[in-house]
């Protein structure tokens, strides 16, 4: 069976939602397909405890509130799922939920894709299916008595097994779960690699909105070198600022970036310190822009002096090990939050970059009627973010109204 729609999009997160209710908007007939359920990354491909990493004021369509939730607060992983399916349920938006598509392609003048249940044509394609698909593990693990797993498939301390862990990865993913796994009386070791961590509040006012005052939310691109610097930052235990020195003093060794696993050793880069002392400079200079545009508007807003004091560096940064042997450690368990990959091998169009992105301008591709949403970076810094792909939604529903 073949159906005919004037415009596909295909993913149901938050990226499709927002193109799907824009769409609504400018009464362009559409379908949305969702191999899961709305949101299901954030329901199953997240640990437990998993917050978002901004306040529910923030981390929103500006259009919804949360229900039940201090705008303060940060709302939990089912909470996000929630909110999206809510938003698409009350808006009565046209989303089909455990349809996957398999194959997308150009026939004539329109594209076809091929799914579970059947081919569709559309005049208009919408990519809305996020940057975390494919699990990146960057080093091969031979012993078969260590469990090893992505962050994605991580759920609770109680659920690993006994004994120590090791973290590879330092953005947001790696120290939370280091910090809870630490906090739950687990041995744990982080791997550490280049990252900026901003202060979670500064003067009184979270770090997104810091961003936003100081432009950084629009940001065009990234600093060349710096595209996969990753950033640490939590909501958990109420928001705080991630500091690498207080892990190490709850118990948490710090190591350098993972390097090659050979008999039982995993060699690890020496670069630690130099990791740190980088994160230091970002937060610092976070405070330094804050001050700036505190005092040229006049803000009233209080000073935080100790805001500046940092904890002295702890002996696994000043002495650190160059290699660490697994099975003596007493490490059974290695989670790996080292990001994700895209994989767009089902689109069968010539528009992909060798790294595998999609070349694009704003999410407009060389391909009449192709458009990507919810990739980092798609506009500006905040693409990847629900406020942001809220705003990309808005100007491509806007671009495929205008026919």
């Amino acid at each position: 069976m073949t159906e005919t729609v004037h415009t596909l999009v295909i993913g149901g997160g938050q990226a499709g939602v927002a193109t799907s209710a824009h769409l609504q908007k400018q009464g362009v007939p559409h379908l949305v397909l969702e191999r899961d359920r709305i949101a299901e990354r954030w329901r199953t491909w997240r640990w437990d405890s998993l917050v978002a990493n901004g306040p529910a004021w923030h981390d929103r369509f500006p259009e919804a509130e949360f229900d039940g939730i201090d705008p303060d607060a940060f709302a939990g992983k089912e909470a996000v799922a929630d909110y999206f399916a809510r938003f698409a349920r009350e808006r009565n938006l046209p989303i089909r939920e455990g349809v996957e598509v398999s194959k997308l392609h150009r026939h004539g003048d329109s594209f076809e894709a091929t799914t579970s249940q059947g081919t569709i044509k559309a005049g208009n394609v919408v990519v809305a299916t996020g940057p975390f698909q494919k699990p990146i593990i960057p080093t091969v693990i031979t012993d078969p008595g260590i469990t090893q797993l992505h962050s994605n498939s991580y759920r609770n301390p109680a659920a690993l097994p006994e004994g120590a862990v090791l973290v590879v990865g330092a953005g947001s993913s790696g120290a939370q779960i280091a910090e809870e796994l630490v906090r739950a009386g687990r041995r744990v070791y982080l791997s550490l690699g280049p990252h900026d961590r901003p202060p979670r509040r500064y003067r009184g006012k979270d770090f997104v909105w810091w961003l936003g005052k100081l432009g950084k939310w629009d940001m065009k691109a990234p600093t060349p070198g710096t595209e996969h610097i990753t950033i640490a930052v939590s909501g958990a235990y109420g928001g705080h600022t991630m500091d690498f020195r207080r892990l190490a003093t709850l118990g948490v060794t710090l190591l350098g970036r993972a390097g090659e696993y050979r008999n039982g050793v995993l060699r690890l880069a020496d670069d630690l310190r130099t990791n740190m002392e980088a994160g230091d400079r970002n937060y610092l200079s976070v405070l330094d822009e804050a001050d700036a545009y505190a005092a040229a508007n006049g803000l009233e807003l209080p000073e935080e002096p100790e805001a500046r004091t940092l904890l002295p560096l702890p002996d696994c940064v000043t002495n650190p090990r160059l290699s660490l042997d697994l099975r003596d450690a007493g490490i059974s368990t290695v989670i790996w939050a080292t990001g994700f990959r895209l994989d767009f091998g089902w689109i069968d169009l010539p528009i992909f970059r060798e790294d595998g992105r999609p070349r694009h301008q704003d999410g407009v591709t060389e391909v009449p009627g192709l458009y990507f949403v919810g990739l980092p970076w798609l506009s500006c810094r905040g693409s990847a973010f629900i406020w942001g792909a809220w705003k990309d939604a808005e100007r491509l529903a806007g671009l495929i109204a205008a026919g």
